[in-house]
């Protein structure tokens, strides 16, 4: 399969190179139909060549390309987007949170390799839907965030302020959710960490424990200390962590 791709971005140096490297690395499964150099024009050409793949510049003039998501209706995307961008930490946090590409500049060919190889892999139009529609509620600061999770061959979309704590388990986390529901997912604890940093009330508090301190029912300093979750749910918590939760709690 080869796929079809657009490059949309305001700078026509950074479009000659990006499809240089594409044209380098990936001739044999990637074909640029089309370049851009401003959004409205890029929406154009994706209607009119219908993509498999949209390199999208985050920051140009007049739109962002963040934008894009406001030009087409779910049943019309059909294309996986690689955002490609300088800077711009909130938006990155967004796309990590949703489960979508992108690309930090300056752009290395690794980098356009390993994101094709993703897209070849995981190309799924009702998840795209999904993903999409979840990076616009993660741009939204007043809305509740959602965090994407792999289980077996679908990406379930998880509210954050659902998530009591998460359990490490070797390569592996437990997800425990305020309805006692708990999802097994192939990410290590470090993972979620990462991902949930900007998040106030998530904290790591012991090496096999990052917990929602919004289900915190109890503190206990017998057995060398510990926290009670929904009052079920007992964590162990390390010495030097106890302060940072008091404060994030209000009781520091």
């Amino acid at each position: 399969m080869v796929l079809k791709a657009i490059i949309i971005d305001d700078e026509i140096r950074a479009v000659k190179m990006l499809q240089a490297i594409i044209e380098d690395t990936c001739a044999e499964d990637v074909v640029v139909v089309a370049t851009c150099n401003d959004l409205p024009e890029g929406v154009k050409s994706i209607k009119k060549f219908k993509p498999d793949l949209v390199f999208l510049d985050i920051e140009m003039p007049g739109y962002s390309g963040l934008q894009i998501l406001d030009f087409f209706n779910d049943d019309e995307i059909n294309f996986e987007i690689v955002f490609t961008t300088a800077y711009n930490e909130f938006a990155l946090q967004a796309f990590k949170l949703s489960a979508i590409d992108y690309l930090l500049k300056p752009i290395q060919p690794e980098m356009i390799r390993e994101a094709v190889d993703r897209v070849i892999h995981k190309f799924n139009k009702s998840e795209n839907i999904q993903r999409y529609n979840a990076l616009k509620q993660n741009l939204d600061t007043e809305s509740t965030k959602k965090v994407a999770v792999a289980i077996g061959q679908s990406i379930k979309f998880l509210d954050i302020d659902d998530i009591v704590f998460i359990k490490a388990d070797g390569a592996y986390s437990e997800i425990v959710l305020k309805d006692d529901s708990k999802l097994v997912i192939s990410k290590n604890l470090k993972h979620f960490e990462d991902i949930l940093s900007f998040a106030k009330s998530f904290i790591r508090v012991h090496k096999s424990y990052l917990i929602n301190t919004k289900y915190v029912s109890e503190y206990v300093k017998s057995d060398g200390g510990y926290l009670k979750l929904k009052d079920k749910y007992e964590v162990n918590i390390t010495h030097d962590k106890v302060d940072k939760l008091l404060q994030v709690l209000g009781a520091g």
